[in-house]
C-alpha cells in the first residue's frame, strides 16, 4: 500500500510490522532479569523436586530417595550443612573423594574406589 507523504513523495506504508531490534533486545532482556530474580536456576539439580540425596557409607556414591522415605540399606543422609544440592557444587566436589564410615566419621576415600 503506498501513501502520499506531505511532500507529496510516495511512501510505502507497512502492514503488520515485525518488532524492531530494540524491542526483541527488550523482552529478552526483561526474561532473563525475571528469571534471576525469581530465584530460577540453570544449574543441574542433584535431585528432582520432592526427593533429597544419599551417599553410599564407605564409598563415593550417591542416589536420591522421596522425602517420605528413609535412606535404603547402605546409604545414609548427608551430614547437615555438607548436602550437594547441584552438580559440581563445593558439596558435590567435596564428597567425590570424601564419605562417611559406618559410625558416621567423615572419612577420605582412596582414589579408585
Amino acid at each position: 500500500m503506498n501513501v502520499i507523504s506531505r511532500r507529496g513523495r510516495v511512501a510505502s506504508a507497512r502492514i503488520g510490522r515485525r518488532p524492531s531490534r530494540s524491542a526483541a533486545g527488550l523482552a529478552v532482556a526483561a526474561a532473563t532479569v525475571a528469571m534471576l530474580t525469581t530465584g530460577c536456576s540453570i544449574e543441574d539439580a542433584t535431585c528432582g523436586g520432592g526427593e533429597y540425596p544419599v551417599m553410599t557409607i564407605g564409598a563415593t556414591g550417591s542416589a536420591c530417595v522421596s522425602d517420605d522415605e528413609d535412606p535404603p540399606k547402605g546409604y545414609v543422609r548427608y551430614p547437615k550443612g555438607k548436602v550437594p544440592e547441584h552438580v559440581d557444587d563445593k558439596w558435590d566436589v567435596y564428597w567425590r573423594t570424601h564419605s562417611v564410615d559406618k559410625d558416621g566419621r567423615i572419612i577420605e576415600v582412596p582414589a579408585g574406589s
